[in-house]
């Protein structure tokens, strides 16, 4: 057997060519003397015809062929005339079957390529019959061509792609490591890499100047629909740049991807927002710029009431939902339990109809609310939502409501691709719970020289050389200036908790290659499986990874992970609980 030609590569200039075509039965119909046979391969549909008439024997074969049998076709290329169906690229022709055979007979699938609302459960369990779906295979290509976009244009400008390793050692670099016990070392254990974050900066140190590799990464965390526990980055790393020669490389990146991909023209430079700015006007530091609704910071505004809530608060904010007066309380109550969600007390409102309705009533004067009113522009027909409570919760929580707003009432406009920089984000972020400070980043990550002097006085005001680059309100990726002097490096662990001996245990390997002379350098990570589900316009990145893992972090096709055998736990020297 030997193909000659995939499905779509048969054209109109092919006509009273012979051809050997193989691939999946999509449909089979019987009408008449005719028995028409729907094609399938990963470049699309073709049509296959046998004349009953003239090939009864040929015909008796075909009625056999079932849906999803793989099957070879020898025949001629032949018009369809004025049947042309205009959904299919090859829909101006047919082939006229001369031989057929079938190569491999199909059993009922569990679902077929046409079922729509098949459980995501299912699609994940039959993942290889999933794969088959047009829209799946759009998705693995599409993520296919960005990848070598990335691949060439980092290629053009001189950067290195070199593997890093995967079993490394366990650094407490943010989320939960992965860890793999050492059969010739018991009691010993590798680390799958979060990223390869200290090793390209070795690179760095070593003197390779441009570094990139497409890889793996690996974090035990909860799942959520843009997170799996193994992910895949694009990394990358500079030597002798500042921040601004990073986020311009990565504006000529992904423009380059968007035109080769998408045949989209970006305009650059892209917009760019402090984190700062970003968290008051949206709530949220990848915000989404494609539609208004803005946060509102009324403060001031109500701190002069008797209304202890307000009065006390540190925040008070609120989001003025311009024509939504008609919200019944159904829907109020929905805003109301998702601001909760996001850890908020509770939503407060003011209806402002033909008649003012409020949660407020029995708390604030009429002024009060007159006041609040024309703090947000309210106008007649708006609803004025507001929340009351830390900062931090008034700004997530506002800011999760606004989202919800705009995805329930058609806001955005999902053509858009509304890429922004964040710039400016804290070095450092208090955790009450754990009493101590974390890297917002990474520990890795230099401070902005001018707020030096102020990681004494009040650390959580010290800016980092840190951005993100944002797109329709998923981070597409982050980076920075790194740390470079060992001092310094020693001093930003002891501000998160390290000793000096917890400090050498652990990252004792980069401080001392620093001692050898380090080049500043800095990069920047971008997630590829986020790329890919944005272009896709995916609502998950399970829907552009192959075989992705559930919430559970488990696997429905091969049901990883399983029990080993005792003989695997023996050579590891490890008990059973």
């Amino acid at each position: 057997m030997k193909r000659t030609h995939r499905c779509t590569e048969i054209t109109e200039n092919m006509i009273g060519e012979k051809v050997t075509v193989m691939g999946w039965v999509n449909k089979r119909r019987n009408l008449g003397q005719l028995i028409f046979i729907t094609l399938r391969d990963v470049t699309g549909l073709l049509q296959l015809v046998v004349n009953e008439g003239e090939k009864a024997e040929l015909a008796a074969y075909a009625k056999e062929i079932k849906t999803e049998y793989v099957i070879e076709a020898i025949g001629i290329v032949r018009s369809r005339g004025t049947d042309v169906n205009k959904e299919m690229k090859t829909g101006a022709i047919e082939i006229e079957v001369e031989s057929l055979n079938i190569i491999s007979a199909a059993e009922q699938t569990p679902f077929t390529n046409a079922d729509e609302g098949v459980s995501e459960d299912l699609r994940l369990k039959y993942r290889y019959l999933d794969l088959r779906r047009e829209k799946m295979q759009y998705n693995l290509i599409t993520r296919h061509k960005t990848t070598m976009a990335i691949r060439n244009f980092l290629d053009k400008e001189n950067f290195l792609e070199i593997e890093t390793p995967f079993l490394t050692k366990s650094t407490p670099e943010g989320a939960r490591d992965y860890i793999l016990p050492s059969r010739v070392n018991p009691g010993n254990f590798y680390a799958l890499p979060q990223s390869p974050q200290l090793f390209k900066q070795l690179f760095m140190v070593a003197g390779l100047d441009k570094y990139f590799q497409i890889v793996r990464c690996f974090r035990d965390e909860d799942l959520r629909a843009d997170r799996q526990p193994e992910f895949t980055q694009v990394d990358i790393e500079l030597s002798f740049v500042d921040k601004e020669d990073i986020i311009n490389l990565g504006e000529s990146l992904i423009k380059e991807v968007w035109k080769n991909v998408m045949s989209l023209s970006l305009d650059t430079p892209f917009p760019r927002m402090t984190f700062e700015e970003a968290m008051e006007r949206f709530g949220s530091d990848k915000p989404d710029t494609r539609f208004e609704l803005e946060l509102i910071n009324i403060t001031e505004t109500t701190h002069n009431t008797d209304f202890e809530i307000f009065k006390n608060a540190q925040r008070v904010g609120a989001i003025n939902a311009k024509g939504l007066a008609s919200y019944n309380r159904k829907k109020i109550d929905k805003l109301i339990d998702h601001a909760k969600d996001h850890k908020a007390k509770t939503l407060s409102y003011i209806s402002f109809g033909d008649e003012i309705k409020t949660s407020l009533g029995k708390v604030l004067t009429e002024d009060e609310i007159q006041g609040i009113l024309k703090a947000c522009n309210a106008e007649q027909g708006d609803l004025v939502l507001i929340c009351a409570d830390l900062e931090d919760i008034v700004l997530e929580s506002l800011g999760a409501v606004r989202l919800k707003i705009g995805n329930d009432e058609g806001l955005i406009d999902k053509t858009k691709f509304n890429f922004l920089w964040v710039t400016e984000f804290p070095l450092l972020e208090y955790s009450e719970e754990d009493g101590r400070f974390f890297a917002r980043h990474h520990p890795f990550t230099r401070m902005m020289d001018e707020d030096k002097e102020l990681l004494k006085i009040n650390p959580k005001k010290v800016r980092a050389y840190a951005y993100d680059l944002v797109l329709n309100g998923f981070e597409l990726g982050g980076g920075s200036i790194r740390i470079t002097d060992p001092t310094m490096q020693e001093e930003m662990f002891a501000i998160l908790g390290f000793s000096k001996e917890e400090t050498y245990e652990q990252f004792g390997f980069l401080l001392e290659a620093y001692k050898y002379g380090a080049p500043p350098h800095g990069g920047i990570a971008l997630g590829l499986d986020r790329i890919a589900m944005l272009m896709t316009n995916s609502d998950s990145i399970r829907e552009v990874i192959a075989f992705p893992k559930v919430k559970d972090a488990s696997c429905p096709l091969t049901n990883a992970p399983s029990e080993v055998s005792a003989e695997q736990l023996k050579e590891l020297k490890i008990t059973k609980a």
